[in-house]
């Protein structure tokens, strides 16, 4: 068993493994290269020779505990019917089609999502067996943010549309459990959970859209035996909530909350992350390193997984990373 997989899995404090999130993507030249040629987002991620390549390139430069396959949470609803585009603004998605998006079979998605498995299994063949392949999802809210388009609607639509948001994250969890299913049978020994907008919730919709849908989905892992983290960012102190419910093997924490909070307060879990990423576009080398021992230190006494509180920015320098990456692996 690896480092982070016994971070994660016997809780153990003695090891302290090291991934990014958006470890693979825009601050990398290598990374860039293939973007200028490759301008469609969504075939670059069904292109397995080149997801492979792209997910090895951050482990080419730095001693990372992990992989994390390039790919996008928006895949799942493409693979139901939606179309999904993305500009430099952000993603956008065509209007919600109910008739297809219950009507899509289980086939058909499993087909439209055939080469992020062969991409999973080509980039585990290549990578150091030592290190975990994570794969992930979008947790269902934040699926439905994009997916109903909420950011434009608000979050009002919650009361006015309750039904069939009730119907749709019914029917998101059981795709996103074959997803995550087939992403471990086909090489990832890790699957994170990512609920992006959950800090838009409040109170009983809080419950009733992350916490119980993330529970339903970390449920379905541990009768799978597929080691899960959770990241339900942007939720404060509802994370000790959070993770008391839905009891998966770890939580990544963004960095809006205290880590000396969190180091207090989430028990009987793996702790992820926390450090703002903005601190590493500062280029303050001394105040960075003080953040990373900050981090390494609050969480000596607990599991940890050092990570930022969100992904790598695009304008990160990575000679910084890679300082960052030795900085906790000279501990």
């Amino acid at each position: 068993m690896n480092e982070i997989l016994k971070c994660l899995l016997e809780k153990d404090i003695n090891c302290d493994p090291v991934w990014f999130m958006r470890q693979a993507g825009r601050y990398l030249p290598e990374f860039q290269e293939i973007r200028k040629k490759n301008k469609d987002f969504i075939k670059l991620c069904f292109n397995p020779a080149l997801v492979k390549e792209i997910t090895l390139q951050p482990l080419k430069r730095f001693d990372l505990d992990a992989a994390i396959i390039f790919s996008d949470i928006l895949l799942i609803p493409f693979a139901l019917g939606q179309n999904v585009a993305f500009k430099k603004s952000g993603p956008t998605l065509s209007a919600f089609n109910k008739e297809r998006f219950f009507s899509t079979s289980v086939n058909i998605f499993k087909k439209c999502l055939d080469p992020v498995y062969q991409s999973i299994k080509q980039t585990r063949y290549r990578l150091d067996k030592k290190k975990s392949l994570i794969g992930f999802v979008g947790a269902p809210w934040t699926l439905i943010y994009y997916m109903l388009n909420i950011k434009s609607k608000g979050t009002e639509v919650l009361n006015k549309e309750k039904k069939l948001i009730k119907e749709v994250i019914e029917n998101l969890n059981k795709f996103i459990c074959i997803h995550i299913k087939k992403q471990f049978e086909s090489g990832a020994d890790i699957i994170q959970l990512f609920d992006s907008w959950a800090g838009l919730l409040e109170g009983s919709n809080l419950s009733e859209f992350c916490i119980d849908p993330n529970k339903k989905i970390i449920s379905f892992c541990k009768k799978n035996n597929i080691p899960n983290i959770c990241f339900p960012k942007g939720i404060g102190k509802n994370y000790k909530e959070f993770t008391n419910q839905v009891k998966s093997d770890g939580i990544s924490i963004d960095y809006n909350l205290d880590p000396e909070w969190a180091a207090d307060n989430l028990k009987n879990v793996c702790i992820q992350g926390g450090m703002d990423p903005k601190i590493i576009l500062n280029q303050n080398e001394k105040k960075i390193m003080v953040t990373v021992d900050k981090y390494l230190e609050v969480f000596n006494n607990c599991p940890y997984i050092f990570n930022l509180g969100h992904g790598i920015l695009p304008n990160t320098r990575p000679d910084l990373i890679r300082k960052i990456v030795e900085r906790v692996k000279s501990r």
